[in-house]
């Protein structure tokens, strides 16, 4: 009888035990569904937003260029400082110093800093463009630290306080701009004495060089066309991305200046700015090229360093954020643009619990009614992404733009790949940890593979992840659950896309 009672309570209590396992695992797998159901449908929401003021903003633009007529024949034109920061960047140095120089703006009134913190022979082409350029009569300048306190951050801080601009442009060494970039976008600081900074669109150097500049060129379009245009034009916080842009010095100012205690100064200025009451401008039509990182090593080195830092960026910034006196749409919408980085660790949480949630749901069926509350939501997030790259296409090219919908899987597949290295971007971030301010290296019109990026261990890594999943692929279709393994194959894709190209491109660099 005694016997029978304990066996009897050990079952219950096993039970118990099955049951509660299976809730908490179940919990945390519907966390990162129901975060990554949030940053789908949000861009839905910045597709709304893109829509909703895109004539009246294209309008607006257009009667303020004919208001200000030839901006630069006015005689109340202020002095700009054009800022080039540069660091071991021989391939692309000249390439942006000559581009600088052919801008049309009065010499007089066109300050040029080149803010040169190289070790290897950029300096000598630097030294030979400025003695070319000073004996033509451009006011060209080269500043050289002896300790890079800062990275670009400190570089820009110590060379605006000997700047004579009242606006600042900034590029990176490998950006090239138009002629009439200055014309086109101080008018609108003129009009407008509150504008902290204006933001140009960034264009693609080598868009068609790979498969992997092809998709980055997609993903950096829905950035620009669509998610920058929707923030500016709704009065969001917006950032300065970088490079491409102009600021107002007195913004600067008060804003505390420029900072490098995290590794996206750009996206730390721009939101403190914006704290101390100044506005922000885009202009989608101002077109900036840039180059795009050819290798998996440079993308990665540089995608870390995104991610990282709009973390670090919003840790620093929430408590602030949340004081700030504007609409709880504002402030969520800003939380999830400093957060976009995300969505990678909610995907590889995902990837990583689909083989222990089949095993334990095989004794433990979810209940219907929790699959058809989340398969419509779930279903239009997933295709949230693609819906607003695809848009952003069909904006630059409206009659061939739809074709890129044929290259949404290799986008996915760099998405997903980019997980593992950016989980751990945001880990380091969180935990406070400190890490320095990595280039990313560019090829320029030279072939030459010196800037080419290593082999990467955390290539192996994903290699590893990509087995896995491949082998939650297997479980799942024998197991008959064939309605997850689409999208379990995407991540096994990509996966192994990012780690095998990754280890390609490092071979064929050594060889």
């Amino acid at each position: 009888m005694a016997g029978g009672v304990c066996r009897c309570l050990v079952s219950v209590v096993k039970v118990s035990m099955d049951t509660l396992l299976y809730v908490l695992l179940a919990i945390v797998y519907l966390i990162p569904t129901v975060g990554l159901m949030a940053y789908g449908l949000n861009c839905y929401v910045m597709l709304y937003l893109f829509c909703r003021r895109l004539r009246e903003a294209a309008n607006a633009r257009r009667q303020i260029q004919a208001e200000m007529g030839d901006v630069l024949a006015r005689a109340d034109l202020p002095v700009v400082t054009t800022q080039i920061a540069v660091y071991n960047e021989i391939n692309v140095v000249e390439r942006v110093i000559r581009a600088v120089c052919a801008i049309r703006y009065p010499r007089e009134k066109h300050e040029i800093q080149v803010l040169d913190d190289s070790t290897d022979g950029t300096c000598a082409v630097v030294d030979r463009l400025a003695i070319e350029f000073r004996a033509q009569g451009f006011d060209i300048q080269v500043l050289r630290r002896r300790v890079r306190t800062g990275f670009k951050g400190g570089a820009l801080a110590e060379a605006l306080a000997v700047a004579r601009g009242e606006l600042v442009a900034v590029f990176d060494a490998d950006f090239v701009p138009p002629a009439d970039y200055l014309s086109s976008m101080v008018p609108f600081f003129l009009r407008d004495p509150k504008l902290g900074f204006a933001q140009a669109r960034w264009g693609h150097l080598n868009r068609r060089q790979s498969l992997l500049t092809r998709a980055q060129a997609i993903g950096i379009d829905g950035h620009f066309i669509v998610e920058q245009v929707a923030r500016s034009w709704n009065s969001l916080f917006m950032n300065f991305n970088g490079t491409a842009g102009i600021w107002r010095r007195t913004a600067i100012v008060a804003g505390g200046g420029w900072q490098w205690d995290t590794l996206t100064e750009d996206l730390d200025l721009s939101y403190r700015v914006q704290f101390a009451g100044w506005t922000t401008l885009y202009l989608p039509d101002l077109v900036v090229p840039a180059e795009l990182p050819e290798t998996v090593a440079a993308f990665r080195t540089q995608q870390f360093r995104w991610a990282k830092g709009s973390f670090q960026t919003l840790l620093k910034h929430f408590g602030q954020l949340r004081r700030e006196k504007c609409s709880w749409f504002k402030k969520m919408e800003a939380v999830l643009h400093m957060s976009g980085y995300g969505v990678h660790p909610l995907m590889l949480a995902l990837s990583l619990l689909a083989l222990p949630m089949l095993l334990l749901t095989q004794h433990h069926p979810l209940p219907y009614w929790l699959f058809a509350m989340l398969a419509l939501p779930l279903a239009l997030s997933i295709l949230g992404p693609s819906t607003l790259y695809v848009w952003a296409q069909c904006v630059v090219d409206r009659r061939r733009g739809w074709k890129s919908v044929l290259w949404m899987p290799v986008l996915m597949f760099v998405g997903i790949g980019l997980a593992i290295s950016n989980t751990r971007a945001i880990v380091q971030a969180i935990r406070g940890h400190e890490s320095e301010f990595v280039r990313t290296p560019k090829r320029g019109d030279k072939e030459v593979t010196r800037y080419c990026g290593g082999f990467a261990m955390i290539a192996l890594v994903e290699m590893a992840m990509g087995v896995y999943s491949l082998y939650t692929v297997h479980v799942y279709l024998h197991n008959g659950r064939f309605g997850v393994v689409p999208f379990l194959m995407l991540y096994a894709a990509g996966y192994l896309f990012m780690g095998m190209l990754s280890i390609s491109q490092a071979v064929r660099v050594r060889s």
